[in-house]
């Protein structure tokens, strides 16, 4: 194995363990927290300063990283070309939104919140990876649309 594997990868793995101790300090690993923050009723606004702070962060970062001519550990950035709004785009997000408000996970949280040992977060997961892998079989057929299989 290369050692710019290796690089990337303990890169990737303190990234990874960096992102999840905010989430958990954050509070996003805990459905009663999420849903209290979607609750209109009962609005706990703390998560608010959570999602300020992230996209506050990241707008100051992409301008200051794009301006590079690659990535520290890679030849190239890897962004999506498309910017158009589809079906499936809005289907996905109505159906992250829905699973979001009637579970309080999203999907890094609930992968954290299993270190926890919440049976609601094995449950999410293993639903989310149910939901993957019937995406992936079917998902060719629904659109009509041929996609390369790996």
């Amino acid at each position: 194995m290369s050692s710019s594997i290796v690089q990337r990868n303990i890169v990737a793995f303190v990234v990874g363990v960096l992102f999840a101790v905010g989430l958990a300090i954050a509070g996003m690993t805990q459905p009663q927290k999420v849903i209290g923050f979607l609750d209109l009723q009962h609005w706990d606004p703390s998560l608010l300063f959570v999602m300020m702070g992230a996209v506050g962060f990241h707008a100051v970062a992409y301008r200051l990283v794009r301006r590079r001519s690659s990535p520290l550990l890679d030849t190239e950035f890897h962004v999506p070309e498309r910017n158009d709004v589809t079906v499936e785009l809005i289907g996905g997000a109505a159906i992250f939104g829905m699973g979001w408000g009637l579970a309080g996970f999203c999907p890094g949280p609930a992968i954290v919140a299993i270190a926890s040992g919440e049976p609601r977060a094995y449950v999410f997961v293993g639903a989310m990876i149910l939901g993957m892998l019937v995406f992936k079989e079917y998902s060719p057929h629904l659109s009509g649309a041929k996609r390369p299989r790996k």
